[in-house]
């Protein structure tokens, strides 16, 4: 059931390859010539202003998709996990509603805190955490991300979080935040290695992750969901680690991390002969493609914020996920 997520990754990807190889400083000395490798030098990956005015215009960019059910809006200025999901949403809604979002109400941030890595190369990142003007106390961690100078912001990762989960994080002197490689194996599981052990967990269980509602509790969903009469339901989960879909994991003050990573879902509903498959929502129609008569394969792209503890520390904690539906398929 696998799927070609190729355009956006491969174009982002030939992008990272070409500012990779061309990222170099040259700068003079009065002892002569000294070549500054940027690709190397720790510097932060976005001054505090930059980062504001990203969230600023992300906000509007999005209200204005929104308002008008137009991904063409806000493309910009999303991508990655968030992108398919916010591109499938807003899909779906022209398609039920032509005209635009008669119910829109704008997104609105308030006492948003930026927590900005040092670190070298590309891709830069960062994260912002705000207060929403939805989803009650929970906080909105954004983490946008870019691929050069001439690019702009684009948010990747869009998770809430209670208040109380949000961890403290490693900074420098100059309040500085510190990124945690994707191979570190200085953790419970090292950032590169999360997607892949997440997915494995939903298909076998085991006892990396913390019992909580995106891993105990999903599995006890998902088993109701398989005793229900005349209908089978199959599931199917994929890492997605490449490209903007890449893990980002920040240093917390207790040396473990908080770790943002996307994986793949697939859920197909089989009938009983004689019977049929229980008619999707609209949204779920507007995105399916072939007759519904026996079966409905639908894929959804998730992504999580995870708290990654130290080697030694305990098991992992999914702290929030945002699942959307990205395309189905009717059978």
């Amino acid at each position: 059931m696998s799927t070609d997520r190729g355009p956006r990754r491969l174009r982002r990807l030939d992008r990272r390859v070409l500012i990779a190889a061309s990222v170099t400083a040259l700068s003079l000395t009065a002892s002569g010539c000294v070549v500054v490798h940027g690709e190397r030098e720790l510097i932060p990956a976005a001054t505090r202003a930059e980062a504001a005015k990203a969230l600023k215009d992300f906000t509007a960019a999005y209200n204005a998709a929104d308002k008008a059910y137009d991904s063409s809006l806000d493309a910009d200025h999303v991508t990655g996990a968030l992108g398919d999901i916010d591109e499938a949403r807003l899909k779906a809604g022209r398609a039920n509603n032509p005209d635009g979002n008669t119910g829109h109400s704008p997104l609105e941030f308030t006492d948003a805190e930026f927590t900005i890595p040092k670190k070298p190369g590309w891709p830069r990142w960062f994260l912002a955490d705000a207060q929403g003007n939805r989803g009650g106390d929970s906080r909105w961690l954004l983490v946008f991300t870019r691929d050069g100078l001439e690019d702009p912001w684009e948010a990747a990762y869009l998770t809430l979080v209670a208040p109380d989960d949000l961890p403290e994080f490693k900074k420098d002197k100059d309040g500085w935040a510190e990124a945690v490689d994707a191979n570190s194996a200085e953790l419970a599981i090292a950032p590169g290695d999360l997607s892949k052990d997440y997915t494995a967990f939903l298909k076998n269980g085991g006892e990396t992750f913390a019992d909580g509602s995106h891993t105990s509790g999903w599995l006890e969903k998902r088993a109701k969901n398989a005793e229900r009469p005349g209908l089978v339901t199959q599931y199917i989960d994929e890492p997605l680690t490449e490209g903007d879909y890449a893990p980002l994991a920040l240093r917390t003050a207790d040396g473990g991390a908080l770790v943002f990573f996307t994986t793949h879902h697939f859920q197909k509903q089989t009938a009983a002969p004689g019977t049929a498959v229980p008619t999707p929502n609209k949204d779920v129609q507007a995105l399916t493609t072939g007759e519904i008569k026996q079966s409905l394969t639908m894929e959804f792209v998730s992504n999580e914020v995870a708290l990654d503890p130290a080697n030694g520390g305990g098991d992992v904690s999914i702290l929030g996920r945002i699942e959307g539906l990205t395309g189905a398929k009717g059978e």
